[in-house]
């Protein structure tokens, strides 16, 4: 009898691109979601690790590449032949490392079929977001070996327009020796480009002289722009331009809650830090919602009233259940009392016949909501499931127009834990650049079990009641948007940031003692 031939495995190794999550390409995320081991790179940032930790299996191990390039491919090769699917992780693109192409070389001889995948390089990364082009992609050059350089040939793509060199932060001087022994004129400008998409990426300009100096503070692989290109940098570059750029936002938020308000931030350029203030669980008896739902089903009410997100869930979590779903809402009309508690019901694959044109409160619900006609409404009961602190205004407004209300508590919210030391320390001294509070509990709770954000912080609320409950504890409320929404409060924060960047280009604010001070704290304090 013949035994089977175990089967060789594949290696793959995927360009990570610079660190911007999103630059990841679909090829390299159905390689990462198919791996069994992946080997990275130490120096990719951590949001990026995390991103592809998402895609990872359960079981499969992700580590950092470590030894020598033949010492990690041994590790592959090894891998593959146990019939596993390993991934290098490399930063940015494959072949501009030197190293990498030792890995694969060492993978080719041992006859072990491979894949690569490419990836965004850091050079052109920067072309593109920090909006300096090459003349030419000739110009795009990735340094592993200063000493590999050759003067005559940089000062030639710097003749050309621009040249475009990735190189480690420590041989940014034997770089600039390289340049003036080239011939290159010392006043050319320079742009010094460090954690190239990520978070805090930020970029120097000064000259082939001084650019040493002026990149001092950067770490790991940097970007060095060249030439004419520097100059567009002010028309084209937009990832350090965005009105929130730089700006540390909390969000006290759960994570669940978060997801939507985060990725608005980032994508104004914020940086997000969730601390959940508030915890929802069960009501303390089920008995409610049971005669709630029964109700519903059983035609004993005309309206249903969600007035949050958590409400919709609670009572969907109790359709599902009793094996219940949308069709139970037939002849049922639905209010929402704003535009996000809408997409909750809508997710549930139904319309509400109800939500605000208005202010999305208590109030502006109230203002459309229509009065119980006992000749049309053969039904004049409404059901309102909502948190057990939420407030009587709702309530006692149904009630005035003539309505019947079952008020049932559909969930408890709860204080979440202190958040830990450090992120309480940056809330009181000063540590977040802004904090984004989406209802009144959020401020109560923040307050409770992490202190008053400090009095630089610029403090955005969602509508009018928040607003209130956050004067009462002494806040100064900077944004605060036309509609109740997230994505509107996200945008109320981003165009308050604008006006500020705006009025300190134009009016510099002076010191006590006359010095001149430039920055987001300068008229904060006005």
């Amino acid at each position: 009898m013949t035994r089977a031939r175990k089967l060789v495995g594949r290696i793959c190794f995927v360009g990570a691109g610079p660190g911007d999550p999103g630059l990841l390409t679909k090829r390299a995320l159905d390689a990462l979601s198919s791996a069994s081991q992946v080997y990275y790179d130490r120096s990719l940032p951590e949001p990026l690790l995390s991103a592809v930790r998402e895609q990872l299996g359960e079981d499969v191990i992700c580590r950092p590449a470590e030894g020598s390039p033949s010492d990690v491919a041994k590790q592959l090769i090894a891998h593959a032949k146990d019939g596993d699917r390993p991934v290098r992780l490399i930063g940015g693109d494959i072949y501009p490392h030197a190293a990498i192409v030792t890995e694969v070389r060492a993978v080719s001889e041992a006859k072990v079929p491979f894949d690569s995948v490419p990836g965004v390089s850091h050079a052109a990364a920067v072309a593109a977001y920090a909006g300096m082009p090459p003349a030419d992609y000739r110009a795009l050059v990735e340094v592993d070996d200063v000493n590999t350089l050759d003067p005559a040939t940089l000062a030639a793509a710097v003749g050309r327009g621009t040249l475009v060199l990735t190189v480690d932060s420590g041989d940014l001087g034997a770089v600039r020796d390289v340049l003036l022994s080239g011939a290159v004129d010392g006043t050319t400008p320079v742009a010094v480009t460090g954690d190239v998409t990520g978070e805090t990426q930020h970029t120097a300009t000064s000259t082939v002289d001084t650019f040493v100096e002026a990149a001092l503070g950067f770490a790991g692989r940097v970007v060095l722009t060249i030439g004419a290109g520097v100059h567009e940098r002010d028309v084209l570059g937009w990832w350090e331009n965005r009105p929130l750029y730089g700006w540390k936002v909390l969000v006290p938020r759960t994570k669940e809650q978060a997801g939507v308000m985060s990725e608005r931030l980032r994508a104004y350029g914020a940086i997000p830090c969730e601390v959940p203030t508030i915890a929802v669980e069960p009501p303390r008896t089920p008995a409610q919602m049971e005669r709630a739902v029964k109700g519903l089903v059983d035609g004993r009410y005309a309206w249903i009233v969600f007035t949050s997100v958590n409400a919709v869930r609670a009572i969907r979590e109790r359709f599902e259940e009793h094996g219940l779903d949308s069709r139970s809402f037939g002849g049922v009309k639905i209010a929402c009392i704003g535009e996000a508690t809408a997409e909750a019901v809508r997710s549930f694959g139904i319309e509400p016949e109800l939500v605000p044109s208005g202010p999305q409160s208590s109030e502006g619900l109230l203002d459309e909501f229509p009065p119980h006609d006992p000749v049309l409404d053969l039904v004049g009961r409404v059901l309102l499931p909502r948190a057990d602190i939420a407030t009587e205004i709702l309530a006692a407004g149904l009630v005035d127009r003539g309505w019947e209300i079952d008020d049932v508590t559909a969930y408890r919210t709860v204080r979440a834990a202190p958040p830990p030391a450090d992120i309480r320390d940056a809330i009181k001294s000063g540590g977040f650049d802004a904090v984004l509070f989406t209802s009144s509990s959020t401020v109560r709770n923040l307050v409770g079990i992490a202190g008053k954000p400090h009095a630089r912080t610029v403090v955005a609320v969602i509508g009018p009641a928040t607003a209130e409950t956050a004067r009462e504890f002494g806040l100064r409320v900077d944004a605060q948007p036309e509609h109740s929404t997230v994505p509107d409060l996200v945008e109320a924060l981003a165009e308050y940031a604008s006006e500020l960047k705006r009025r300190l280009a134009e009016a510099p604010v002076k010191t006590r003692r006359g010095a001149k001070v430039q920055g987001p704290t300068a008229l904060r304090f006005r």
